[in-house]
């Protein structure tokens, strides 16, 4: 029998994380509904998780919009569990930051409505982001569950990514509030900056962030210092947290803090044909200093981190270099 752990929902399967979720689930042998949005200029092409092993049997995809939340209800129904991944991003700011807030707030509880009313899904995971932590108002070294992003302070001062940051912020609230209010388990996964292979076509962001000294001359997230964590890691706490017994509210997800000395140190000791600036031209255009991330709550719970810093990167580059970015 295939179906042999149940049929759960993973919104927004084409990007990143979502992607790798679905990959998790289908070698862990779960039937998967994923929902991609429906763009009527062109056919979006997901072959490249059509082709993964059990996909053929056990992956459906169906259309559905956070414009329209009531389109999510046939993907949820009959599932188990949700996976709530979907989410606007806007980081070039084509719209206001109130639109792109409550389109995902309205996205989100309109999903958890779908989830409450189907009598089948037992747990609603919601993917939140480290961006929900780091602008808090609190300076420590080492941010956890307890520090959420100072929205009214990031409305003032607009740094660079903030209408994200704020939309995040919001939504994760929003969900979990919803979540105690009419008695339906959800929990929150925050995960820091992403890195790793990646299934989808596209350059995931955070990948092209945390490479930034090879990919790009230009980068608003240069950084000195940054949590980062890899894509498997995130998909294997996801469904850890769906298979857990009683988990609560919220959990970052983030294994190591890499300072830009030891990613230059391990790419040039592995990738000694790429093209390396000195660690002194990018103290010179970098700045940006993240806290650390804590993830003691999820390893108390009994996750373990698999992955560390060099296969991030070899990963992330070995991947780069197949699909043509390097």
């Amino acid at each position: 029998m295939e179906d042999t752990k149940g049929r759960v929902c993973v919104t927004g399967g084409t990007g990143f994380i979502g992607s790798w979720i679905i990959k998790r689930l289908l070698e862990d042998g779960y039937s998967v509904t994923t929902t991609v949005r429906s763009k009527p200029e062109h056919k979006k092409d997901v072959s490249f998780f059509t082709d993964l092993p059990g996909a053929s049997r056990r992956l459906q995809i169906l259309k559905a919009d956070l414009r329209e939340p009531e389109s999510f209800k046939e993907a949820i129904e009959g599932c188990i569990g949700v996976f709530h991944v979907a989410t606007p991003v806007d980081f070039e700011e084509g719209e206001p930051e109130e639109i792109v807030t409550q389109r995902s707030i309205d996205g989100a509880l309109g999903i958890l409505k779908a989830c409450l009313t189907s009598k089948t899904v037992k747990r609603v995971i919601y993917t939140s982001s480290a961006f929900a932590v780091n602008y808090s108002a609190k300076e420590e070294e080492v941010k956890d569950e307890s520090s959420w992003t100072d929205v009214d302070s990031l409305r003032t001062s607009k740094p660079f990514g903030w209408s994200y940051a704020v939309s995040k912020t919001l939504t994760e609230k929003a969900v979990l509030e919803y979540g105690q209010q009419n008695g339906l388990d959800v929990v929150t996964v925050l995960p820091s900056i992403v890195v790793g292979s990646f299934i989808c076509p596209k350059l995931p962001g955070s990948v092209g962030s945390a490479l930034y000294f090879l990919l790009s001359k230009k980068d608003p997230f240069a950084y000195l210092q940054l949590p980062m964590v890899h894509v498997d890691d995130v998909a294997r706490a996801h469904v850890f947290l769906l298979e857990h017994p009683k988990p609560r509210g919220r959990y970052n997800c983030s294994s190591c803090l890499a300072t830009v000395e030891k990613p230059l140190e391990i790419v040039s000791a592995k990738f000694p044909e790429l093209q390396i600036p000195t660690i002194d031209s990018l103290r010179e255009r970098a700045s940006l200093k993240v806290s650390d991330l804590s993830s003691k709550k999820l390893t108390d719970a009994g996750f373990e981190f698999k992955y560390g810093l060099e296969e991030m990167l070899v990963d992330a580059i070995g991947c780069c270099k197949e699909k043509g970015y390097l």
